[in-house]
């Protein structure tokens, strides 16, 4: 999967040479992993439904083939965007819209 293009400004480079302890820290945290979720789509189902699952069940979702994927960080959404394929057959997702801080609430 490609990796995203980020551009380094001279802010970034400021930081860089900053050695304060708030710095380090901010440095620190940015190392963190986090887990990203892609979710296409949902549907609510009772336990007598889930028990019968087998292999060849399909579980028709909410949202349509076209309609965007929402890109969620511990339940939090950060962005949206849509399902493509990469060069080796994987699914990638391209991102279309960033978050806004008050859509972060949405879940």
């Amino acid at each position: 999967m490609a990796n995203p293009e980020v551009q380094a400004t001279s802010d970034d480079a400021e930081d860089r040479r900053d050695t304060s302890p708030v710095n380090q820290f901010r440095r620190a945290i940015y190392g963190v992993p986090v887990t990203l979720t892609v979710s296409v789509g949902q549907r609510r189902l009772s336990v007598q439904e889930v028990l019968d699952l087998t292999p060849d069940s399909v579980i028709a979702l909410d949202s349509r083939i076209e309609d965007p994927v929402r890109l969620m960080v511990d339940d939090k959404l950060i962005a949206r965007g849509e399902l493509v394929e990469t060069d080796n057959g994987g699914i990638a997702v391209k991102i279309t819209e960033i978050a806004e801080e008050a859509d972060a609430s949405e879940g």
